[in-house]
């Protein structure tokens, strides 16, 4: 189904690695607005859409949220990489380093671990792609608090085009959405469903 292109998407060349900075950029790896679960929300909702043109939009922003994923973890690997345990131990890396040492783990800026609950399928196209939407804003609202905490160039280049992708993601639900509505001749859909009613 795929191809896969040994390179990340976009380049990530950390030279100075912060565990500070890591256990908050970890959670656009597993948290609540990761990437994570962006990938498998749209992956998953695709196979109940209606629509074929928005089922393939959901596969290919699905696909690329993987792509995200690599990219989050290539800047936490390079952000924790080299690490003496004195740098681990005042960055607070310490809890996290007891159970995963620097391996790169799925769990949110909290510590919670990702769980499947942190994405959601409803199989109707409308709610779905609501949805979609407004975790595309989360998550561009997370890249801009992890931009407001960064002072290395080499993190923020990588986040800020992470950030843009957010953006794009958001305009292309909303086409789909209108796609959905168009072809489903939604335009009465809440003030009348013919399945309640």
């Amino acid at each position: 189904m795929w191809f896969y292109e040994r390179r990340l998407e976009y380049p990530v060349n950390i030279k100075t690695p912060n565990a500070k900075l890591a256990q908050a950029i970890i959670s656009q790896l597993g948290g609540p607005d990761g990437e994570l679960g962006a990938s498998m929300r749209y992956l998953n909702q695709r196979y109940s859409m209606p629509v074929l043109q928005v089922a393939g939009l959901l596969t290919d922003i699905g696909t690329e949220e993987l792509a995200h994923m690599e990219i989050i973890s290539a800047i936490l690997h390079q952000l924790t990489k080299g690490l003496t345990m004195e740098e681990i131990k005042q960055s607070g890396f310490d809890r996290y380093f007891v159970d995963h040492t620097t391996g790169v783990w799925p769990q949110s800026a909290g510590g919670v671990p990702f769980c499947a609950s942190e994405f959601q399928c409803t199989g109707d196209a409308v709610t779905d792609l609501f949805e979609n939407m407004a975790a595309e804003q989360k998550a561009r609202t997370t890249y801009d608090n992890i931009l407001r905490l960064s002072d290395d160039p080499d993190v923020s280049d990588p986040i800020r085009f992470l950030r843009a992708r957010e953006i794009v993601h958001f305009q292309r639900f909303g086409e789909g959405l209108r796609m959905v509505q168009e072809q489903l001749d939604c335009a009465n859909y809440y003030a009348c469903n013919i399945s309640f009613d």
